[in-house]
């Protein structure tokens, strides 16, 4: 470790066993309370794997040296490892020596022990506080876990990773949400979704691909679940025969990935959140968008929108499929064409809908998913159809003329699935740094 004088951790708090007693350790850490009792004082100290209380004994160096030291202060303890001490875990660490790196000022500005009172836009403001307690940081270890097991079973599938670009020359969804930026003497935009880049892949003959990156969303939203940046989950795969191809594959990638989470931190998630990771059955329940609709009208829980779902209705939906089928997933399918991009594929027998499909997790939309269409004159139908030219979409119908496979794939929000498996109430706690209308900072 650069710059600490010649200090060198030898092991992080959680690395500590019982089976380490009387053995010499350094660690490092955030102080995150002090207890004085006149010839004892007693600090906890803390890193990411965990909590370890130091014991500092009347008359030693390490005693005095302790006397200033503020809560979440950095510090680094060599010492003692001692089994069956005075602490509740019963491993302590007997200082022999400490040293202050960095010493935090005095008053905090939001709690990081114990009860967090501050709100929301309070702890945002202090984002890297906040984020120190362990509630908060299992949140990003969950989606360590979770993003290295979506790799782990897309790689044994075959699949391959792209980076697509995040400025583009048009929009890849709908030019209402878009956020334009100067590019030299030209305007581009950023990226709404790499759906475009997916599917030259796919005509590039890679035959199955994922990505996870940013994407931006200009929507002048303030709720609980919308943001305009955030981590897109994306894959798209060659030659199915329809969007159940595509929905069979999701399923299963969702049971893999939920295992891992159960298996990684299922414990702490249980201690901490008083959760249960479930590890869903397959095949999800699937409904069509109309069953869906006449579902909730005759339930008394139907909207005045008839084109789409609302998020009071994906709640309704998601009570649903708990109720009749114990899922807490259900794919909604088929929904109207007039609400959706002009890519996605028609039904053939019912050209009023298409052959997508959205995914609901405990009454929230996570995927939006669909086959897309391959056919270059049917592509350039659709997209007249939706009012664009081919000065807007030009770049991309180019893909289909040299010969395109029927394919499809999905676009899956990373931090949706976090705040929907740990029940967090506002999006906002489930990213690392959030952005809406207001904030850019920190």
């Amino acid at each position: 470790m650069e710059g600490t004088d010649g200090w060198s951790r030898t092991c992080r708090l959680g690395e500590v066993t019982k089976e380490m007693n009387g053995e010499p350790v350094t660690v490092m850490g955030f102080v995150r309370e002090i207890r004085d009792v006149g010839k004892l004082k007693f600090v906890l100290l803390a890193d990411i794997t965990g909590t370890m209380q130091v014991t500092f004994k009347e008359g030693t160096k390490a005693f005095n040296a302790v006397s200033d030291i503020t809560r979440e202060s950095a510090i680094g303890v060599k010492g003692t490892v001692s089994a069956g001490g005075r602490a509740a875990s019963g491993i302590e660490i007997i200082p022999d020596e400490i040293k202050v790196f960095s010493r935090a000022e005095p008053k905090l500005p939001i709690q990081v022990y114990g009860k967090t009172d501050a709100l929301l836009d309070t702890r945002m403001d202090w984002r890297f506080l906040d984020i120190r307690k362990p509630k908060n940081a299992l949140i990003f270890k969950v989606q360590t876990t979770i993003e290295a097991a979506m790799r782990e079973y897309w790689i044994k599938q075959g699949f391959i990773e792209i980076h697509s670009p995040k400025l583009m020359g048009a929009p890849s969804e709908s030019g209402a949400e878009l956020f334009p930026v100067i590019y030299f003497d030209k305007t581009a935009f950023l990226a709404q979704s790499p759906q475009f880049y997916k599917q030259m892949a796919i005509c590039a003959g890679l035959d199955r691909v994922f990505e996870i990156g940013p994407v931006f969303r200009a929507e002048p939203s303030n709720t609980t679940r919308h943001a305009t940046e955030f981590t897109s989950v994306d894959m798209e795969m060659a030659w199915i025969e329809s969007h159940e191809d595509i929905m069979k594959f999701e399923e299963e990638w969702i049971v893999h990935v939920m295992g891992r989470v159960k298996e990684e931190h299922g414990d702490e998630i249980k201690d901490l959140y008083g959760l249960e990771v479930n590890i869903p059955s397959t095949p999800f329940p699937r409904i069509s968008f109309r069953e869906a609709k006449d579902v909730l009208k005759q339930s008394g829980k139907g909207s005045k929108e008839e084109n789409d779902i609302s998020s009071e209705e994906e709640k309704a939906i998601g009570e649903m499929a708990m109720e009749k089928y114990g899922s807490e997933f259900i794919f909604v399918k088929e929904y109207p064409w007039s609400i959706k991009p002009f890519y996605h594929m028609r039904k053939e027998d019912d050209p009023s809908v298409t052959k997508g499909y959205d995914l609901l997790y405990k009454g929230l939309e996570v995927t939006t998913g669909s086959q897309r269409e391959h056919r270059y004159d049917i592509l350039m139908k659709q997209a007249k159809e939706k009012g664009l030219s081919e000065d807007n979409v030009g770049f991309y119908t180019d893909f289909f003329r040299y010969g395109a496979p029927p394919h499809g794939g999905f676009g899956f929000g990373l931090s949706r699935l976090v705040k929907q498996m740990l029940n967090i109430e506002n999006i906002r706690e489930a990213m690392f740094a959030f952005r809406d209308m207001k904030r850019l900072f920190p």
